[in-house]
């Protein structure tokens, strides 16, 4: 049951503002609620009048995003939902042991069933991303959907394209903030072992297994309350991390042995792979994540930027990683036409790989003194 602590004769305004802590009534769990009162009855509401919802995420969805679509999947399916998760495009193969990944629909693959689903939905809602252009093609019949939308994310500057807006950059991941609001709605009961496995794993995925972003004791309060569900987290990070080809190792040895270039002169290095070397690797979806991570355990590292051709569109995909309060995310968005978090950030530019690596360069030049200090 959610207990507030706020009294009710404060208004809308202290309501929304108010730090509460939440407790449930066997005292199990006691979280600094993150999400306003006003918010979760916003919410509530919603799930209460839909019945036909439809989950969408970002392009190239990664950990985060498929666990809190699936988390979120498991929680309205067991409160009586018809729910579809569709997604962009392709996803990671290290992800598809998860319960009901076979179900999820891919767009690109699926365009006519994708669009049913989503012209008879009464509610979409977005999770892991901020504004409509990171779904790529899904955008559009997303945006002009009837359906009333909610997004849950945690990447700065949402959009303002929902009738309900759960943003909180400071949480650690949208998995997080999915666990969060089920919780506040007294929905906790309803919370299956395979949707608090899904949470786990995007939790675990988008802090590096609690590596980074990850100093909030309420995490693990949550890990606590995830592993009173039955999940093995062990298992889970052997499905994720230990989970992939023999063509990824040996495509992470060509990398660290002729890609990488270490700048110490700027305390930065990167990395870039062109398609024709994807392909000599038998490259699948996946097969590069967290490598860009890898440079910064080389000492006095603070920035790292993997650049990569696109293998489905004419396009440069780019991926920072910092450490400290170096911000990636002012870089990728100053330079690499996207944005992020301070630590994680990404972009993508319209230009050949050569043209890339120079604004490479240039990146550096301009936030020398940063990266030097």
């Amino acid at each position: 049951m959610y207990l507030s602590t706020i009294s009710p004769v404060l208004d809308a305004c202290a309501l929304e503002s108010a730090q509460l802590v939440v407790s449930r009534h066997n005292n199990a769990i006691m979280l600094t609620q993150k999400i306003s009162h006003i918010e979760v009855e916003e919410a509530k509401r919603m799930f209460e009048h839909c019945r036909n919802v439809v989950i969408v995420t970002h392009a190239s969805a990664d950990g985060d995003a498929i666990g809190s679509s699936l988390g979120m999947y498991e929680y309205l399916r067991k409160k009586g939902k018809d729910v579809r998760v569709v997604v962009p495009n392709y996803f990671p193969d290290f992800l598809k042991w998860m319960k009901d990944a076979d179900q999820i629909i891919m767009y690109d693959r699926h365009y006519a069933k994708a669009k049913m689903f989503i012209e008879r939905a009464d509610l979409i809602l977005c999770l892991d991303l901020n504004e409509p252009k990171r779904m790529d093609n899904l955008a559009d019949p997303v945006v002009m959907s009837k359906a009333k939308k909610m997004m849950i994310d945690h990447h700065l500057n949402p959009s303002k394209f929902c009738d309900l807006t759960i943003s909180y950059p400071s949480v650690s991941s949208a998995s997080e903030l999915v666990f969060r609001l089920i919780d506040s709605m007294g929905g906790l009961s309803q919370l299956t072992k395979a949707g608090a496995e899904d949470i786990y794993a995007g939790m675990c995925t988008d802090t590096g297994k609690f590596s980074f972003n990850s100093n909030d004791p309420d995490i693990f309060l949550i890990i606590a309350e995830l592993l009173k569900k039955g999940i093995d987290k062990d298992k889970i990070i052997r499905n994720i991390y230990n989970n992939y080809t023999e063509g990824r190792f040996r495509l992470l040895g060509y990398i660290l042995s002729q890609k990488l270039k270490v700048l110490p002169e700027y305390h930065a290095a990167f990395f870039t792979l062109t398609k024709d070397e994807l392909n000599q690797f038998q490259y699948l979806k996946g097969d590069t994540e967290g490598v860009v991570n890898m440079p910064l355990e080389i000492k006095g590292t603070k920035l790292c930027i993997f650049l990569r051709e696109d293998t489905e569109k004419p396009r440069i995909l780019c991926s920072l990683r910092s450490v400290d309060d170096f911000p990636a995310n002012k870089v990728a968005a100053d330079f690499f036409n996207g944005g992020g978090h301070l630590n994680a950030a990404g972009g993508q530019m319209p230009c050949t790989l050569d043209e890339a690596v120079e604004v490479i360069y240039k990146a550096l030049d301009a936030y020398k003194d940063l990266l030097q200090a």
